[in-house]
């Protein structure tokens, strides 16, 4: 006869009374893999000896992935809630072509490792204290609210949160049957969902299409009153940000987080095209400028002093891999194999990998010419 499972590992974590400290071992082994949607998946997480996680709801954390002979680094934002610290999760929807969500999709399982540092960022209601919030998500974009609805949750206490979600079909719903559960069990809880269409097995019943200033007033009448988080893709978040203007609310007390790995905007793209028509125009002002070799793809650049090398890049119309663009996620990490810059980061890198000739391209300044292993 089998013998049941032991209990000790999980008795062993919950008596864990030391914080994680990325620090120390960055090591976190895939603890479960929870299918949320057809394309959306939740990871959880746990450092292999028992440790506690602090962090505020809404931050993130930046991960390294192993996919075949590369390093990859992707910032993904915490899912799960600090007030159940003995794991932590992240959740991730399936893009196509994208090389890191098929990964993870596909490959990582319980008992796997990855790297992951952090916690960071600023996106969070712990910052922004009121008694009235209202959470407005796209897409992946619910990944942080759910943490703070998560939050409020389970703190109970006398506070008043409204949680819109936008999402394609009602089977694109990420999180819906709790997000239901939280809304019947806590009379300060409020959940509405916005769906573009039907699902194949069910037609939608309530508001149908994008948000608009109109939808947003029947959900929330009182909207207006409310501290607001926002996050989604861009085109979301501007659409967020353009009604909120048109109802004259008070944009101090909006709030908004995107982690966008998509491709240039419009914008980015006409400020390459401008880039390349001047890249031999001498620099004004005695500014220097350095030559900027990218060396597995070859592309050359050149950079002055005064701008960042992630900046000249995407003005040439390099795509470089970034998200933060504050040095806080790590996501642009590069290897200099020749030359120097001076850098001001808020903590996506440590200082063992600076010693070994890294850097965060969002935040570094060329000193002298430069050759990146990109």
């Amino acid at each position: 006869m089998a013998s049941a499972p032991s209990s000790e590992p999980a008795a062993q974590r919950l008596a864990a009374s030391a914080p994680w400290d990325a620090e120390a071992d960055d090591r976190l082994v895939c603890l479960a893999v929870r299918d949320e949607t057809h394309d959306v998946k939740t990871f959880v997480l746990a450092p292999k000896e028992p440790r506690l996680f602090a962090y505020a709801p809404g931050q993130f954390l930046t991960f390294s992935f192993e996919i075949g002979t590369d390093t990859i680094h992707r910032c993904y934002t915490i899912s799960s809630t600090p007030t159940r610290p003995h794991a932590v999760s992240f959740t991730v929807k399936r893009v196509p072509g994208g090389p890191v969500s098929n990964w993870l999709h596909d490959n990582l399982k319980p008992g796997d490792t990855v790297r992951a540092l952090g916690p960071m960022g600023d996106f969070s209601c712990l910052r922004h204290p009121a008694q009235k919030y209202l959470l407005l998500s796209g897409g992946s974009g619910v990944t942080p609210m759910m943490s703070m609805a998560r939050t409020f949750h389970d703190l109970a206490e006398p506070r008043d949160v409204a949680f819109v979600h936008s999402a394609r079909t009602p089977a694109d719903i990420v999180f819906r049957r709790e997000l239901e559960t939280m809304a019947r069990l806590d009379a300060g809880f409020r959940f509405h969902a916005v769906c573009e269409a039907d699902a194949p097995n069910e037609v939608w019943s309530g508001p149908k299409g994008r948000l608009t200033l109109e939808t947003l007033r029947d959900a929330v009448p009182d909207f207006m009153d409310r501290e607001i988080f926002v996050c989604g893709p861009k085109p979301y978040m501007d659409a967020v940000q353009a009604l909120l203007r048109q109802a004259g609310f008070d944009m101090a007390r909006h709030h908004q987080e995107s982690f966008d790995f998509g491709e240039l905007s419009e914008a980015e793209q006409a400020a390459a095209t401008d880039a390349e028509k001047s890249l031999d125009a001498a620099p004004a002002g005695g500014v220097r400028t350095f030559r900027v070799e990218f060396a597995k793809t070859r592309r050359v650049l050149e950079c002055p002093e005064t701008e960042t090398v992630l900046d000249a890049a995407r003005k040439a119309g390099i795509r470089l891999p970034s998200s933060c663009a504050k040095g806080l996620c790590g996501t642009c990490k590069s290897k200099l194999t020749k030359g120097t810059v001076s850098m001001t980061h808020a903590g996506g890198i440590r200082q063992r990998e600076i010693d070994a000739g890294m850097a965060l391209l969002c935040c570094s300044k060329p000193t002298s010419d430069l050759v990146v292993e990109r």
